[in-house]
């Protein structure tokens, strides 16, 4: 039976805490900064967690995590 290979495209976006929950950075980040107030771009640098439905379907594109 051959490994198992992990996605690195979604290994790269999101790292597993201590308790197996997924973290990921926000989106809408990136550009078109100067429409988004100044709460809306600090509340966008905190972490955010996947939920638990979308955690099963990326568990199979993170095998090792």
């Amino acid at each position: 039976m051959p490994k198992m290979k992990t996605h690195r495209g979604a290994a790269k976006r999101f790292k597993a805490t201590g308790k197996g929950r997924l973290k990921h950075k926000q989106p809408y980040t990136s550009h078109i900064l100067t429409s988004k107030t100044a709460k809306r771009k600090r509340q966008l640098r905190q972490a955010a967690y996947l939920s638990t439905a979308e955690t099963k379907s990326l568990r199979v594109l993170l095998p090792y995590l």
